[in-house]
């Protein structure tokens, strides 16, 4: 049981390297989109294959120590919970990437408020994914509540900025592409935050053992 304790411990450890590197390539796609800034992008770049790795690094492991520990109960539930997370977290590193890709083909031609629209939005997206492994390390089922009530605020802000941008376009057919493209980035910012949700729903599963998917107990 000892053993079985150390190897939760490395697995906890190695999980949370991948968090840190997510949100590492998260904030980073980000300011290279708000900023410019070519070595954020190439950060992103090069963490992309180290995340995919990590993945299948933490899956094997959880599998292994489910099939010859046989845990039960939150042990299990833990293991369980971890399958999933890094299933998340490595999407939520594609999901950067695509940032990434779609701040290099920007013209900047845009008016500079739907930068600082979706600035707002990605500093929601970003809180809740620091929330969420927060509270899976501490087993904190209000933080991960909090954070599930949050992907509410990501799909208003996404509507808003759809709106703003179609009408753009309407008025002016030379920001068509740049337009296009703050819209794909407003997708995916949105589905980092379903991502995320995801984690959370997984951490209460982890800590109470209760499905809260579509339910709408975790979204009073």
């Amino acid at each position: 049981m000892r053993h079985f304790t150390i190897e939760l411990e490395e697995l906890n450890r190695k999980l949370l390297e991948m968090a840190h590197m997510v949100e590492a390539s998260v904030d980073g796609a980000i300011h290279s989109l708000l900023d410019g800034k070519c070595e954020l992008t190439e950060q992103v770049i090069c963490n992309e294959p180290r995340i995919n790795q990590m993945e299948i690094e933490l899956d094997a492991v959880a599998t292994r120590l489910i099939a010859l520990q046989q845990p039960v109960a939150r042990d299990l539930r833990h293991l369980i919970a971890t399958l999933k997370i890094t299933t998340d977290l490595e999407r939520i590193g594609d999901l950067a990437m695509s940032i990434v890709k779609q701040s290099r083909s920007l013209t900047r031609n845009f008016n500079s408020a739907f930068l600082t629209d979706i600035s707002g939005m990605a500093l929601v997206v970003q809180s809740m994914l620091r929330n969420v492994m927060e509270a899976f390390v501490n087993g904190n089922c209000d933080m991960a509540r909090s954070v599930l009530l949050a992907d509410a605020e990501i799909d208003l802000r996404r509507d808003e900025i759809y709106g703003k941008l179609i009408g753009c376009m309407q008025a002016e057919a030379s920001l068509v592409p740049s337009a296009i493209g703050l819209i794909l980035v407003a997708r995916n910012l949105e589905r980092i935050g379903d991502h995320t949700t995801n984690i959370a729903e997984d951490v209460l599963f982890m800590v109470r053992g209760v499905d809260v998917r579509h339910a709408t107990i975790a979204r009073p």
